[in-house]
């Protein structure tokens, strides 16, 4: 009994472009299936070491949901590299100023760390409206 493994080629793998729509989705479910696309693991072909993950288009990012006290108190912080510079802004003030970056924030951290994940997140376009600019990729909606 000669059990193969299989193990993807660069050549195997074929992208497609999905699109998701954000509104009314909780952020964590979201970015949990987001992150699943952009690594590949919804394909037969997932090889962990390779990236066979399809590309993801998010629109409507305004209308993401959060579940609790979540949209009042959760933080997003970050540092500008100089000293005291540490900033801090809640969900909701992040949400009217740049609501992109919340999924943004939450996909990343689902990704895996190194390489070959900052690789497989440059596969991530998010909008906050309806529209987007990859109308000529055709990409397919994709519900869960």
């Amino acid at each position: 009994m000669d059990v193969k493994s299989y193990v993807a080629k660069p050549r195997d793998i074929q992208r497609k472009w999905l699109l998701i729509d954000a509104d009314g989705k909780t952020l964590g479910r979201l970015a949990s299936e987001t992150a699943s696309i952009l690594r590949g693991k919804k394909k037969p072909i997932f090889t962990p070491f390779i990236d066979t993950g399809d590309y993801v288009i998010i629109v409507n990012a305004e209308k993401v949901a959060v579940t609790g006290k979540k949209r009042k108190e959760k933080i997003y912080k970050r540092h500008t590299g100089y000293p005291g510079g540490l900033r801090e802004i809640t969900f909701e003030k992040l949400l009217v100023r740049r609501p992109e970056e919340i999924i943004k924030h939450a996909v990343k951290g689902m990704m895996p760390k190194g390489k070959l994940g900052r690789e497989m997140y440059k596969k991530l376009k998010v909008y906050a409206g309806p529209n987007h600019t990859h109308a000529a990729q055709k990409p397919e909606a994709w519900n869960f």
